[in-house]
């Protein structure tokens, strides 16, 4: 396995946002992590990444266990977070943004061949490449965020809410932009996504987290399927414990 988390917690003071939960991804899969809002996803990406200090538990990444190791370290062996809201810096430019993402690489020759495949799938960040980010649109904003994640070189690439506030084009756009990017770099994916339906169909499995909790674990075509998922997502009732599906991992 690439990643795996063991019974990993996160609390925020009282507030207790992961409870237990247990993840693995192989390298090369795409997995979605869906769920209502405030049930722990993003939470559990921050703590994969060490932006959060888990209070129980541990995470493996390439077959070491990376709990103690700050963030940058952890970039540093090619486990990359795109976050939530994109945070992108304004004041920069287009290409400055970019090449943020490749502050740890020292091939730059390979960077700047990566750069020009972005500026030619994406035009419009090409015509802007001198122009500060705040210029952007939502979309444009998202694909520079991936974009710049992927010039971290990692090895598994972690994307929160991807589809954050965009029209169903410019998210479609996104989702096609990840599908080619994984298919053609082999780049593992973990997904925080709202827009289930989307995000299943994409991934090759998917996790559904309530109140903190794994809820359900299957391959995405199941999920789908799946009434535990309606319950899970939509909130039409609390999922038991023996309700709950489990892949082998």
């Amino acid at each position: 396995m690439l990643l795996a988390a063991h019974d990993l917690e996160v609390r925020y003071g009282r507030v207790h946002a992961v409870r237990g939960i247990s993840i693995a991804l192989a390298r090369g899969e795409v997995v979605a992590v869906v769920g209502a809002n405030g049930a722990g996803k993003s939470s559990l990406l921050r703590a994969l990444l060490g932006i959060e200090k888990p209070t129980n538990g541990r995470v493996e990444f390439g077959g070491r266990d990376v709990t103690s190791w700050p963030a940058s370290r952890r970039v540093k062996e090619g486990l990359v977070l795109v976050p939530e809201g994109r945070k992108i810096i304004n004041t920069l430019t287009v290409n400055e943004n970019l090449l943020m993402g490749a502050f740890n690489r020292s091939d730059s020759a390979e960077v700047s061949r990566q750069i020009a495949d972005i500026y030619a799938r994406f035009p419009n960040l090409a015509a802007r490449r001198d122009s500060r980010a705040v210029v952007l649109s939502g979309g444009e904003q998202q694909m520079l965020a991936i974009g710049r994640g992927l010039l971290a070189a990692p090895k598994l690439i972690m994307l929160d809410e991807p589809s954050l506030g965009l029209s169903p084009r410019l998210s479609d756009e996104v989702f096609d932009f990840i599908a080619t990017f994984s298919r053609e770099r082999g780049v593992t994916v973990l997904m925080v996504e709202q827009n289930t339906q989307r995000a299943l169909e994409l991934a090759d499995r998917g996790y559904v987290i309530e109140l903190g909790c794994i809820v359900a674990s299957d391959r995405s075509t199941k999920l789908m399927e799946d009434d535990t998922l309606l319950n899970a997502y939509l909130g039409r009732g609390r999922v038991e414990a023996t309700q709950i599906k489990k892949i082998p991992l």
